[in-house]
């Protein structure tokens, strides 16, 4: 084989190479290493499931979705290391301030220093389930498909499964669900500097 030919050969699979990692690499933050991709899709269930989560936070505190009848429950999958997550962590923190709306995280990735960093970082005060063994994933996935994280579902103030985002929650859109599941109207502003 001629040189002018190997050197054909070698730029090409170079190139190749090049192409095909290109292709693999993360490109915008929801496809880095771990994520696995939600698009921000709605599904609304007519009479839905009524949800049963109860865990453990990562201060050693129960705790139970039964103790919020009567409020729109937020159940809002995430990690800290999630960049959808992050990026959607402060409308979360918004709508627990709100009186009508409570909101539980869960975390099956995190150690408790992670989780405590995160919600510094963003002022969460609502409480994550300690996840690490998989038993609200599971006992949610009985409910409903958990195809991503984030994934946030709506629970109306029954306590049956009213919508589902998989992906990053759009916030008029999680305001609309809230209004819809039984909270207060979407003009309704939060109380500064109330709990949820």
């Amino acid at each position: 084989m001629r040189p002018a030919a190997r050197i054909a050969i070698l730029v090409a699979v170079i190139v190749a190479i090049v192409i095909t990692l290109a292709g693999c690499a993360p490109g915008d933050a929801p496809d880095s290493p771990g994520y696995v991709s939600g698009d921000g899709t709605v599904t609304i269930f007519k009479d839905g499931a009524e949800v049963a989560l109860a865990g453990t936070d990562f201060a050693g505190d129960t705790v139970d979705i039964a103790d919020y009848r009567g409020k729109v429950v937020l159940i809002n999958t995430w990690y800290a290391s999630c960049p959808p997550c992050r990026a959607e962590a402060p409308s979360i923190v918004e709508l627990d301030a709100r009186d009508d709306v409570q909101v539980i995280g869960v975390n099956g990735r995190d150690d408790a220093p992670t989780v405590d960093a995160f919600d510094r970082t963003f002022g969460v005060e609502y409480p994550s389930i300690d996840d690490s063994q998989g038993a609200a994933t599971a006992t949610l996935q009985g409910i409903v498909a958990m195809n991503a994280v984030p994934t946030t579902l709506v629970v109306d103030t029954e306590g049956r499964l009213h919508a589902r985002i998989i992906g990053t929650a759009d916030p008029s859109t999680l305001r609309s669900l809230i209004a819809e599941a039984g909270g207060a109207p979407e003009s309704v502003e939060p109380s500064a500097g109330t709990a949820g």
